[in-house]
């Protein structure tokens, strides 16, 4: 039997096999309550995931739907998603939604929320109890470890020969909203003692935890209990199916204090005490609503952390960052979020209310779905058929890609082995993708260019005497890793190599006089 797992390709780059084979995951996630009835997904999702080029879908399972009666398990609804996604080809990405989903313990079984001092909550300071269990709750990780245990165990047992699911992210965007700390007994205690050995090496400190953090003391406090429950959790999976599991991370963003947004999730501050806490997971992955996605994206990329997007905005600049995410970023998986949405009518996609958008810190333009499927469908569409390539260059200086960063991003420069380039971004439109682009080194003075919203200029040297000109331009698409050339392109038509908001790819030979 094949086997699924992270691990590094002949590059040295973190990727993720499916079928002994690198499989980079062209997603989408679907939203939160659809995957609860097998009659709506057959109606209003997997219908309006054709023709976007997807390889694999991101999808929840429900702890209070598959334990609905303590100590009882039913995966239907496991089974019905599973199936729904062979029936289309995908790949599945399951989400736990367990103890934990938003900051909250919204999708804990009835029986839980009904017996709070079993299964105690987070607390205030002052004692005010909050909807979120603590971590520190042994009973309910307890009960977690075993439902998660009992699911990675029927998914092999349904689909270890099938391969459909290929990862799991374990809880989702895990932290406190509203507190920079669980103030509960049980964690007022657990506050007042020395920090573990494993913490204080990566402080370099020894002592409490105020002594050790000072004003960050509760958010790393947190991030430790929060990563030591989700370890415990995942580990107990693993052992049934041993499936590549991540975590999440709401960003840490303005007005940038820890309650402001999750405290104790795996933002970049506290990598370091999860990665030593919750071995058992390979990455943690940003969802990004922000305006600055790939400054997010920089952050959350390392030899470390292989970056995965589970969720991201819809929007049409989506599709740049996608193509910037798997060519410059080395990404394991790129998925919008919604991505049923974008088979509809604009007018048809329910909106957060604004307040909800503004508390929240999300760009109210993330929802603006305006052709984003036919540019995020053509992007997907260029993976594809570049893979092939992608596979042997990536990570090497002949492969090299862009995106527009922010407002005053006007461009950037490339050095290739004879042949430096110029890139200059097309100003910023409603509704259209950012300038953004990929640029293959085939030969020293051969070349595959594919853009977005920009203009690209090819250069000689600094301090060569000689010019640089174009010898052949083409038209074309890759087919297999294999180029297709279509019209030749000359006279006006090469005069400027400029490229619109829907991607395309040219292959250009040089020469210099």
């Amino acid at each position: 039997m094949s086997t699924i797992c992270v691990k590094n390709d002949e590059n040295g780059i973190r990727t993720l096999y499916a079928g002994d084979k690198p499989f980079f995951c062209r997603a989408g996630e679907i939203h939160n309550s659809s995957a609860s009835d097998p009659e709506y997904m057959k109606k209003h999702v997997w219908p309006n995931l054709r023709g976007l080029h997807m390889n694999s879908v991101i999808a929840p399972v429900y702890f209070e739907m598959i334990e609905e009666t303590e100590g009882s398990y039913d995966f239907t609804s496991v089974d019905e998603l599973i199936l729904g996604a062979r029936g289309e080809g995908l790949k599945l990405i399951i989400l736990w939604f367990g103890l934990w989903k938003n900051a909250e313990s919204m999708y804990v079984p009835g029986w839980m929320k009904k017996d709070p001092e079993t299964y105690f909550r987070a607390e205030k300071a002052g004692g005010v109890r909050m909807t979120t269990v603590s971590p520190l709750c042994d009973a309910a990780v307890e009960k977690d470890a075993l439902a998660f245990s009992a699911l990675l165990r029927h998914i092999r047992e349904f689909d270890e020969e099938e391969q459909t699911v290929i990862m799991i992210q374990v809880e989702n965007e895990i932290g406190l909203l509203g507190t920079d700390r669980d103030y509960s007994p049980a964690a007022e205690k657990a506050f007042s003692e020395a920090v573990p050995q494993k913490v204080a090496e990566i402080a370099g400190k020894t002592g409490t935890w105020s002594e050790v953090f000072g004003e960050d003391a509760g958010e790393n406090f947190m991030a430790f209990y929060f990563a030591l429950a989700v370890e415990r959790i995942a580990s107990c999976g693993k052992k049934e199916y041993d499936l590549p599991c991540y975590a999440n991370a709401w960003l840490r963003q303005y007005p940038w204090f820890p309650g402001s947004y999750p405290s104790g999730g795996p933002v970049e501050t506290t990598q370091a005490i999860w990665r030593s806490t919750a071995p058992s997971l390979f990455a943690f992955a940003p969802d990004i609503y922000v305006p600055y996605c790939a400054d997010v994206m920089d952050t959350y990329a390392s030899k470390e952390n292989p970056l995965f997007i589970p969720e991201i905005r819809k929007d049409a600049v989506t599709a740049s960052y996608a193509l910037y995410a798997f060519c410059e970023k080395n990404a394991i998986g790129y998925s919008p979020f919604g991505i049923e949405e974008l088979a509809l009518d604009p007018s048809e996609v329910d909106k957060p209310p604004m307040e909800v958008m503004i508390a929240l810190n999300i760009d109210p333009s993330a929802f603006d779905i305006s052709d984003s499927k036919d540019y995020l469908a053509a992007v997907y569409q260029l993976m594809e058929e570049m893979e092939p390539l992608y596979l042997k260059l990536r990570g090497t200086d002949h492969l090299k890609a862009f995106v527009r960063h922010g407002e005053n991003d006007n461009g950037t420069y490339l050095r290739f082995t004879d042949y430096d380039l110029t890139v200059s971004y097309a100003p910023r439109q409603t509704a259209k993708p950012l300038g953004s682009g990929v640029v293959i080194e085939l030969a020293p003075d051969t070349f595959l260019i594919a853009g977005m919203s920009c203009s690209m200029e090819f250069r000689v040297k600094s301090g060569c005497t000689a010019q640089a000109d174009i010898l052949r331009l083409e038209e074309g698409s890759l087919k297999g890793g294999e180029w297709k050339p279509g019209r030749i392109l000359n006279g006006d038509e090469k005069m400027s190599l400029s490229f619109g908001p829907m991607v395309k790819m040219l292959r250009i030979k040089l020469y210099q006089f």
